[in-house]
C-alpha cells in the first residue's frame, strides 16, 4: 500500500514547488505477480447513479461461483482514479479478496459534481456499489443483499471509508488513512481560515475535464455550486462563516459519530499540516465509544512528506485487518492497539530516515501521563503587520521531507521555520535535566489583550539546542482567534499534537506569532500582549508507550564486521589450525564441563594464571566463582568465552570443545571486564548494533525483556558518553542478556550499583536461571552471593579450592546454631562454654551459638539435653566470608 501523490501534481509542480495535493492519500503498491500466483481476472463497468456515471473495476482470482469470498472497496485520494488503486486490488485479489475500485464524481472518467462526500451523493455511490456486490457470485453475502464488505482508502478515500461505515449498516470493517473526522475543523482550524491547503484543494477541482464546459460558476470547474460559492465567499473574507462550517460538517465523519461501529485501523500522519493527529484522535474516541475495535497507528510521513519506508508495512496490517474482521482469522495479527514510527537517526548513505516502532497496549489518547515544564518570560507585545505580510514560515506542503530532516537534526540551520522579530511573543523554559519524550497535545494558559479587540495567533513548540537552533515538530502550528479581548481574555491553547523528543540540555520554546504563511490573519494592523496566566506548559509523555530497536545503516555493523573478517583471516594464515574435538553427545544438555584447564603467564615458566582446574555446571544453576585478586577467575571467564586459548586442559560448552569463534558461543552471553560502547550513539543503538553484528534476526534479540532489566528510563535514548557508571554497568548488562542466552555469564555485575539496583540485580538472576538458563557470576559481594547462588565455585592462585551447593560450603564449618524454646539465662550459657570440646558459646536472638573446639554436633546435643535447655532446632551456621577467608587461608 503507498500514498501517493496523484497526476495533478506534476501540473502544478512549475507553479509551487512547496505544493503537494490533497490527493495525497491515494496509495497503490506494486504488484508484480510472482511466479505461480493465480491471474487476475479484471472487469470494468461504468454503473449508473442519479446525476452521474461511475467508472468502477471488479477484481477477483479463480473460478466466478462456488468460492464466495469477502469484498474490500478501494476509494482513491482527492484528484486521483480508480486506476491508482489497481496494483493494491490486484494484490487484495491474489489475497483471497474480490475488490472494488472506482473513480469518485468528478474523477476519472466517472461524470458528476464533486461533492466532497456528499452524504447525498458520493455515500449513496457507495451503497449502490455495495447493492452491486451483493449480486455478484464471487462475493459472501452476510445476508440476502448484505455483502461482506470492507473499505480501505486514504485522504479523501479515507473519508468515504468512515461516511459510509456511518451511512450504511452492510460494511463491516474498515481502514482509513491520513484523513479527516470534521472537514470545517481541519480547513477552518480555531476559527482561522486554512488558506493555502484549502486553495490547494479547490484549485485542483477547478480544472474541468476535456470537453466540459463550466456550468457551475465562475472558477468553480468539477465541484458543486454550493461549495464553489463558499469557498470564494471565506477566501474572499478571509475567514469562515458558520454556513460554510455547517455546509463541510455535513460531509464529515464525525455527523455520524454515533452510528459507526465497525472495527476500524486508523492510520494518521505526524508529518500532516492538512490532516493533523487531533482528526484520528477524534475517530478513535468516537469509535471506541461505540463499542467497535479500534487500533490507531501514526505513521511517519501524510500530506506534507508521504509516507516513504512505512508503504509495505502499513499496506500488510491493512491485509491482516481485513483478514481478522472480514475472513473472521482469529489467527490474523491485528498489531497493536497503538503504533508509532519514531526517527532512529539519518542513514548517511541515502539520507533517508530510519524508523523503528513505539507500541502501546491501549491507545493513551493525546493527553496521557502529563507533566510540566515551567516558562518564563515578561509580558510581551508584538504586531500584526499591515497586510499580514511577510508572514512567518512553519509548514509549507511538499516540503514536509525536508522539513522531517530538519527535526531530526540533520537540517540544522536550513531554516524551514521562522519567526519575524517584532511579529510573535516566546516563553523559554531552563535547560532540560533530562530528556523529556512528548507523545500527544501540550497545553499552556496565556491572557491575550488586542488593540482592535481580536486576535489571531499561531501557536506553536520549539526544541531549542544548547547553541540555540530551534527546530518546530512536525512542522506544526495551532491557530486560534480571540475574540473580545480589547481589555484581556484569558485562553487556554492546545498544541499541535506530536510525538518528539526534547533532549537533556535543550529548552522547551512556547512562541506565539501574529502571521503565518499557511494560514489567513487579518490584513488591518494590530497589536497583541501576550502574557503567561500559568508558568507551566503540560506535556503528555503517554509512559505507556514502548519504543522498540531501529534499523541501522549498513556500514554501522559492516565495517566493524568487515574488521572481524580481516583478523580472522590473519589469524587463519598466521597461526596453525587446530581441528576442534568432535562434540560428546553425553554433555548435550551440560551447560558447562571444565577439565584440567590451565593458563601460564607470558614468559614465565611456572607461575599459572589458572592451573588445573575442573569443575561442573548443570541447567537452572547460578554459581557464583570466588577467589581474592589474581585467583584466576576473569582468565578462566576469558577462556570460556574464546577470548584467549588455554596452554592445556579443555572447555565445553552444551558438549562442543569451545575455540574463538566457536558457533555455540552463539548460546552464550557474556559481561566481562567491562563493555565497550559507542560514546556518540545512544544506549539503544549501542544494543541494536551489538546484535546486529551478530548477523541474528532481529527478532531474536529480545531486545524488550533486555531494555526492561536495563531500566534506563528516558536515558536509553541519550548518547552513551553521558551515562554514570552504573548505567554504563547496567547497558552492559542488556547487552549481555540480549538473545537470552542459554549461558550468562557476569563477571562483577554490581560495580557501579545502588543497593535497589543490586537486590533487582539478584532477582534477576535467580528468575534467569529458573527458566531453565544457567548463570555465572564473579563477584567480591560475598552476601549478594550468598543470597543469590545456588552454587559456588572458590578458586585461589589459580587452581580450585571448593566446589558445591552453597550450603555445604557455608556449612562446613565448626559453628552451629541450637534454637531453643524461651530464652536461655546468662548461667546456662555460661554451662555450655564451660563443656569439654566448646570454644564458645553467645545467645543470641535466634538461639545459641556454639562454636566447636573438639567436640562432635551429636556430643553437644546430648550435653544440652543432660543439662535440660529445650532444643528445638540444630544446625550448622557460618556466613559466606566466614567460609570463603577460612577456604582461602588454608589453600597452597
Amino acid at each position: 500500500m503507498k500514498l501517493r501523490l496523484p497526476r495533478l501534481r506534476r501540473r502544478l509542480a512549475a507553479a509551487a514547488a512547496a505544493v503537494a495535493l490533497l490527493g495525497a492519500g491515494t496509495w497503490t503498491v506494486a504488484a508484480t505477480a510472482a511466479g505461480g500466483d493465480p491471474p487476475v481476472h479484471r472487469e470494468d463497468r461504468m454503473l449508473s447513479v442519479p446525476d452521474a456515471r461511475i467508472d468502477m473495476s471488479f477484481f477477483t482470482t479463480g473460478p466466478a461461483t462456488g468460492h464466495p469470498r469477502p469484498a474490500v472497496l478501494l476509494a482513491h485520494g482527492f484528484g486521483g482514479s480508480k486506476d491508482d488503486m489497481r496494483a493494491q486490488a490486484e494484490d487484495l485479489a491474489r489475497s483471497g479478496y474480490a475488490v472494488l475500485t472506482w473513480s469518485a464524481r468528478g474523477f476519472g472518467r466517472s461524470t458528476g459534481r464533486i461533492g466532497l462526500n456528499d452524504p447525498d451523493h458520493e455515500v449513496a455511490d457507495v451503497s449502490r456499489l455495495l447493492d452491486w456486490l451483493a449480486r455478484r457470485p464471487e462475493v459472501r453475502l452476510d445476508a440476502p443483499g448484505d455483502p461482506r464488505a470492507g473499505i480501505a482508502g486514504g485522504s479523501y478515500g479515507g473519508a468515504i471509508a468512515l461516511l459510509a461505515a456511518g451511512h450504511d449498516k452492510r460494511v463491516d470493517a474498515i481502514a482509513p488513512q491520513i484523513t479527516y473526522w470534521n472537514l470545517a475543523d481541519s480547513l477552518f482550524p480555531g476559527d482561522v481560515f486554512k488558506k493555502l491547503w484549502t486553495g490547494i484543494f479547490f484549485t485542483t477541482g477547478t480544472t474541468e475535464p476535456a470537453g466540459a464546459g463550466r456550468s457551475a460558476g465562475h472558477g468553480c470547474g468539477r465541484f458543486e455550486a454550493d461549495l464553489c460559492r463558499m469557498y470564494e465567499r471565506v477566501a474572499v473574507a478571509g475567514r469562515p462563516d458558520a454556513a460554510a462550517r455547517e455546509l463541510l460538517e455535513r460531509r464529515s465523519p464525525s455527523a455520524v459519530a454515533d452510528r459507526i461501529k465497525v472495527p476500524t485501523l486508523l492510520v494518521q500522519g505526524q508529518s500532516d499540516s492538512l490532516f493533523p493527529l487531533d482528526q484520528s484522535d477524534a475517530a478513535a474516541a468516537a469509535i471506541r465509544r461505540n463499542g467497535a475495535p479500534v487500533a490507531v497507528d501514526w505513521i511517519a510521513g501524510g500530506h506534507d512528506s508521504g509516507t516513504g519506508d512505512e508503504t509495505d508495512r502499513i499496506a500488510g496490517r491493512t491485509r491482516s485487518w481485513f483478514d481478522r474482521y472480514l475472513k473472521n482469522d482469529s489467527g490474523a495479527s491485528t498489531g497493536p492497539a497503538f503504533r508509532i514510527s519514531r526517527t532512529g537517526g539519518v542513514d548517511t548513505t541515502d539520507g533517508r530516515a530510519r524508523l523503528r516502532a513505539a507500541t502501546a497496549d491501549a491507545y493513551p489518547g493525546l493527553r496521557d501521563g502529563t507533566r510540566t515544564v515551567r516558562l518564563s518570560g515578561d509580558r510581551q507585545a508584538f504586531g500584526n503587520p499591515a497586510g499580514a505580510a511577510p508572514p512567518a514560515l512553519s509548514a509549507v506542503p511538499g516540503l514536509g521531507a525536508a522539513a522531517g530532516l530538519q527535526s531530526l537534526g540533520a537540517g540544522a540551520g536550513i531554516g524551514f521555520s521562522l519567526d519575524f522579530p517584532g511579529q510573535h511573543a516566546r516563553f523559554d523554559s531552563a535547560p532540560l535535566t533530562e530528556g523529556v519524550h512528548v507523545t500527544g497535545t501540550p497545553t499552556a494558559t496565556v491572557r491575550v489583550a488586542s488593540d482592535t479587540g481580536e486576535a489571531v495567533l499561531f501557536a506553536k513548540v520549539y526544541d531549542v539546542g544548547p547553541d540555540g537552533r530551534q527546530v518546530l515538530p512536525g512542522q506544526l502550528v495551532t491557530p486560534v482567534r480571540v475574540s473580545d479581548a480589547k481589555d484581556g481574555r484569558e485562553v487556554r491553547l492546545r498544541l499541535p499534537a506530536i510525538d518528539h523528543t526534547f533532549e537533556a540540555g535543550h529548552r522547551m520554546r512556547l512562541v506565539l506569532a501574529a502571521t503565518d504563511l499557511g494560514y489567513a490573519s487579518p490584513a488591518a494592523p494590530a497589536t497583541y500582549t501576550v502574557s503567561l496566566t500559568g508558568p507551566d506548559l503540560s506535556v503528555p509523555t503517554a509512559p505507556g508507550v514502548r519504543t522498540g530497536s531501529s534499523g541501522l545503516p549498513w556500514w554501522t555493523w559492516g565495517l566493524p564486521a568487515g574488521g572481524l573478517l580481516v583478523a580472522a583471516a590473519i589469524l587463519f594464515t598466521g597461526r596453525r589450525r587446530s581441528s576442534a574435538p568432535p562434540a560428546d553427545p553425553a554433555l548435550a544438555d551440560v551447560p558447562l564441563q571444565i577439565t584440567d584447564l590451565s593458563k601460564r603467564y607470558a614468559g614465565s615458566a611456572d607461575r599459572y594464571a589458572v592451573r588445573d582446574l575442573s569443575f561442573r555446571v548443570e541447567r537452572g544453576q547460578v554459581l557464583g566463582l570466588l577467589g581474592p585478586n589474581g585467583a584466576g577467575k576473569t582468565t578462566t571467564l576469558r577462556m570460556l568465552m574464546g577470548l584467549i586459548r588455554p596452554d592445556a586442559g579443555e572447555i565445553r560448552v552444551f558438549g562442543r570443545a569451545v575455540r574463538p569463534g566457536s558457533p555455540v558461543l552463539s548460546r552464550v552471553g557474556a559481561f566481562v571486564e567491562g563493555a565497550g560502547f559507542l560514546p556518540h550513539l545512544s544506549g539503544r543503538a549501542n544494543l541494536d548494533l551489538y546484535w546486529r553484528a551478530t548477523g541474528r534476526p532481529a527478532e531474536d534479540a529480545h531486545l524488550d525483556e533486555a531494555l526492561e532489566i536495563a531500566d534506563l528510563g528516558p536515558a536509553l535514548e541519550r548518547p552513551v558518553r553521558t551515562y554514570s557508571q552504573g548505567m554504563r554497568q547496567r547497558l552492559a548488562i542488556a547487552q549481555a542478556m540480549l538473545g537470552l542466552p542459554d549461558l550468562l555469564i557476569l563477571d562483577e555485575p554490581a560495580n557501579g550499583l545502588d543497593p535497589p539496583q543490586i537486590r533487582e540485580m539478584r532477582e534477576v538472576m535467580i528468575r534467569y536461571a529458573a527458566a531453565g538458563r544457567t548463570v555465572i557470576v564473579s563477584s567480591h559481594l560475598l552476601a549478594e552471593v550468598e543470597q543469590s547462588c545456588t552454587h559456588l565455585v572458590v578458586m585461589d592462585r589459580g587452581r580450585l579450592v571448593a566446589a558445591g551447593p552453597v550450603a555445604d560450603i557455608v556449612g562446613s564449618g565448626d559453628t552451629l546454631l541450637v534454637g531453643v524454646d524461651g530464652r536461655l539465662s546468662d548461667v546456662t550459657t555460661e554451662k555450655v562454654a564451660a563443656l569439654p570440646g566448646v570454644a564458645s558459646a553467645v545467645r543470641t536472638d535466634e538461639g545459641l551459638l556454639v562454636r566447636l573446639d573438639g567436640a562432635s554436633a551429636s556430643a553437644l546435643l546430648a550435653e544440652l539435653v543432660r543439662l535440660e535447655i529445650p532444643v528445638s532446632s540444630a544446625g550448622p551456621h557460618r556466613r559466606l566470608e566466614d567460609a570463603f577467608l577460612t577456604l582461602i587461608g588454608g589453600s597452597a
